[in-house]
């Protein structure tokens, strides 16, 4: 089975340790053939992005999904998770959601639940709008 992606020009997409970039004028279809990590560009969080919480658990997972090591980071992983927890107890079903995802080695659907904790930790952060 194989992961059909559209890249705009000069997209990159990361496939295995590689980054590719599109170089062309028009959008192009890749069909990708076999097992490995495969994310786009606006999908990868850099370091320096890391800023909070949320962001710091998504960069561990990122990392242990590029690697193929799923066991290398698990430990830092669900201790950032515990604080999170800890501190913000409704954030729970994200990273139960998220958590179970990383065990069942659905790396893929563990950031997606990650990204949501992002938004929803964004959304703490900013405190309650006035009317």
């Amino acid at each position: 089975m194989g992961f059909v992606v559209e890249l705009k020009p000069d997209e990159k997409i990361i496939v295995g340790q590689f980054v590719l970039t599109f170089r062309g004028a028009h959008r192009a279809k890749l069909h990708i053939e076999g097992d490995g990590p495969i994310m786009r560009e606006s999908e990868v969080m850099k370091p320096e992005e890391a800023v909070t919480p949320a962001k710091r658990l998504y960069l561990l997972a990122q990392g242990m999904y590029l690697s193929g090591d799923l066991a290398k980071g698990q430990d830092a992983f669900f201790a950032l998770a515990r604080d999170i927890v800890a501190a913000a107890p409704s954030a729970t079903p994200f990273i139960a959601a998220a958590g179970e995802h990383l065990l069942a080695g659905r790396m893929f659907k563990a950031l997606r639940e990650l990204k949501s904790l992002i938004a929803y930790e964004a959304e703490l952060l900013s405190g309650p709008t006035s009317p």
